[in-house]
């Protein structure tokens, strides 16, 4: 175990200030301006962004942000908010939060550390299954913050955590909670957040970690492939991303027999507009026009006690490793 004072940097991707078309655009354009995210030609790309994209599906995410806006602000962010609190009162170490994208900054968390003397940090990219588009671009964002640092403070990143027992055993518990409450469905669809296929051609490996997440929890829940399944949400642009694709998926399950469903989405640390209004919202919609009968939306880990538990036991396990 390492004597020098250590702490935590809990990184999430970012939201908007504000549910407003103008905080919208802000964000969005820093996000898809990373070539992590969208790796097109910038003198195709910027142009498109800016003269077609941001000023057609901003005011429309903003309206959509408006719908899930919470009082003390972007769900995202207060989700986040909590689960630093809750992990440093389980951890009683210094935590602090970075978004990858708009504020609060990565380099404002690391430095916030530092001034409560941390001389290590450990750096939990709240993404269980690593994507290039995600924990990757949190690395990118360390690296281009501190270029010109003279002295850069001790990090250790976590890869990814898509298959950590406590991980899964946290998804099982909120899949047995809704049971408890809402009854149990006739299928459990995990829904991850898509990527391009084309990333994962070139060796992204985030689709096999979502694969092995559904295996375990599966495992956990001790259902069978008839009873449990996976797809991907939020495709965005024209080419081919991972599927099968969660909104054709939820046309294909009534005519099936499945007319009760419960939906999950265990990319999600914390619940966000892709989860509490296209999971919730929209996916409903679609699972209920295709003759469905009950859908039952599983709300994210967010700071669930278990999910505390999980992230001080990968800290601690970086520790006392040391």
């Amino acid at each position: 175990m390492s004597n020098k004072k250590t702490g935590v940097l809990l990184v999430n991707l970012g939201t908007p200030t504000a549910p407003t078309a103008a905080a919208v655009k802000q964000f969005l354009s820093e996000f898809l301006h990373d070539k992590r995210v969208v790796d097109m030609n910038r003198f195709i790309w910027c142009p498109l962004l800016h003269g077609v994209i941001l000023p057609i599906r901003a005011p429309k995410v903003a309206k959509l942000y408006e719908s899930v806006w919470m009082e003390e602000g972007s769900p995202l962010l207060v989700y986040s908010q909590r689960q630093v609190k809750a992990l440093e009162a389980r951890l009683s170490m210094p935590v602090a939060l970075g978004m990858t994208y708009g504020e609060p900054r990565i380099k404002s968390g690391i430095e916030s550390l530092e001034e409560q003397g941390c001389e290590e940090i450990i750096i939990l990219p709240l993404y269980p299954q690593y994507s290039r588009t995600t924990t990757a671009a949190v690395f990118d964002q360390i690296a281009k913050q501190y270029k010109t640092t003279a002295v850069l403070p001790n990090f250790t990143m976590i890869h990814n955590y898509h298959d950590h027992p406590l991980y899964i055993k946290a998804l099982a518990h909120s899949v047995r909670q809704s049971w408890e409450v809402n009854g149990k469905g006739d299928y459990v669809l995990c829904s991850y957040h898509g990527i391009p296929q084309r990333f994962v051609d070139n060796g992204d490996i985030y689709a096999t970690h979502c694969e092995r997440t559904t295996e375990l929890l599966a495992q956990e829940l001790g259902l069978t492939s008839e009873q449990i399944g996976m797809s991907y949400q939020s495709r965005f642009g024209r080419e081919e991303w991972l599927q099968p694709y969660t909104s054709e998926t939820l046309k294909t399950l009534a005519p099936k027999g499945i007319k009760s469903l419960d939906i999950i989405s265990p990319a999600f640390s914390s619940d966000c507009l892709e989860t509490l209004e296209e999971l919730s919202e929209e996916c409903k919609e679609i699972f209920m026009e295709s003759g469905g009968q009950k859908y039952t939306f599983i709300p994210c880990l967010n700071d669930d006690e278990l999910h505390i538990e999980m992230m001080a036991d990968i800290v601690s396990s970086k520790i006392f490793n040391k």
